[in-house]
């Protein structure tokens, strides 16, 4: 939240700076005369001028950071290897959960959620189930089939897989009609 509105507030900062730096621009210039004080043209023409083009300058640079994509705030989990650096995103590895999680038969509707903890990954999947296969079995398959998927592919240790059954899949019930 805060982040947005520091975003905001640089972002109205920079455009009303820039309108300024141009209004002042254009009246240091002379294409819209002004007159000062008793009728008086400023002398400091070129003084003025300078100021105004380097908050111009400013301005546009703040504009471009306002509305810029952080890209380096994307979640990810950092590894070091003897050969260099592994940057793992926490999206690659919630789509490696749901892919480990649908191998199990009778789930469906599948999210996951990671949290990065000291110990592991916190691993949350939320599923429904289609009421045919026994709900106790098919979750603690489904946590032994995550929790070693994860593990495997992407060498990070993983604390907890919990599961949460969210509701019943239900099949559509055809009837024949008899004529």
């Amino acid at each position: 939240m805060a982040k947005i509105l520091d975003r905001l507030l640089l972002f109205i900062y920079s455009l009303s700076i820039g309108v300024i730096s141009v209004i002042t621009i254009l009246f240091m210039t002379g294409a819209v005369s002004f007159t000062i004080g008793y009728g008086q043209e400023t002398v400091f023409f070129g003084t003025f001028i300078s100021v105004a083009v380097i908050l111009f300058l400013l301005s546009v640079r703040f504009f471009y950071i306002s509305i810029r994509r952080d890209r380096a705030s994307l979640p990810s989990i950092d590894q070091r290897t003897e050969y260099g650096d592994i940057q793992i995103s926490v999206d690659t590895i919630e789509n490696l959960c749901l892919k480990a999680a649908s191998r199990i038969r009778g789930v469906k509707d599948l999210k996951a959620r990671i949290h990065i903890l000291e110990s592991g990954l916190d691993i949350k999947i939320r599923a429904a189930v289609d009421g045919e296969t026994p709900i106790p079995g098919t979750t603690q398959d489904m946590q032994k089939q995550v929790h070693d998927y994860i593990q495997d592919i992407t060498g990070i240790p993983v604390s907890k897989v919990s599961v949460y059954i969210a509701n019943l899949v239900q099949s559509p019930n055809f009837k024949s009609r008899v004529e």
